[in-house]
């Protein structure tokens, strides 16, 4: 049986400095329908847990299994804690679909195809005195190569069951990101059937 058929983690070497938010970075802000308002500055919309586009993307492998990260220790919230394959923001004019491709590629080194899963609007405290209140558009794919994160990004992989990850989060719920269990929660079904 190979390390990763066996559930082993996998390991990014770890940046030697803070991650800052780049000042200039923004968000595109949104009503309860997702339609663009305007933007904000990414730190600040944070802050004051203004409504936001964000993407969210789940891979699986042709075993059934979800990709996991570790988000870096340098991050400026949730840090240590698993969550699903990536998330982001959308830039100004970047579609949900481009944005999510983006990312999966600079977070966990590959792409595939994705298609839409879900939408949903959520609002979660991240610490820090930061809360995400989002307009998520997720998507879903199937990658069964190798994966290959930023070290800037993700300090370990995984890939679980959605059966062994909801476990896992009903022992120690605070080793994963808030989002990822409102996921879980609110779109259980679609998470339980992947492409």
């Amino acid at each position: 049986m190979t390390r990763e058929a066996q559930g082993a983690r996998y390991s990014a070497q770890p940046p030697g400095n803070f991650r800052v938010i780049d000042e200039d970075e923004q968000v595109v802000l949104c009503d309860g329908q997702g339609q663009p308002l305007g933007l904000a500055g990414k730190l600040d919309a944070h802050r004051r847990g203004v409504l936001h586009l964000a993407i969210s993307v789940f891979v699986f492998d042709s075993q059934g299994r979800m990709l996991l990260q570790r988000r870096q220790m340098t991050k400026y919230h949730s840090q240590g804690q698993w969550a699903n394959a990536c998330c982001s923001h959308p830039r100004d004019g970047e579609t949900p679909l481009v944005c999510a491709l983006r990312r999966l590629q600079e977070e966990m080194g590959f792409t595939c195809a994705l298609t839409p899963l879900f939408t949903l609007l959520y609002r979660a405290d991240v610490g820090a005195g930061l809360s995400e209140h989002e307009y998520v558009h997720a998507f879903a794919g199937r990658h069964d190569g190798p994966v290959q994160p930023d070290a800037a990004e993700v300090s370990e992989y995984r890939w679980l069951t959605t059966a062994q990850l909801q476990s896992e989060i009903a022992r120690q719920p605070e080793r994963f990101a808030p989002w990822l269990k409102i996921y879980l929660k609110e779109r259980s079904r679609e998470l339980s059937a992947p492409v």
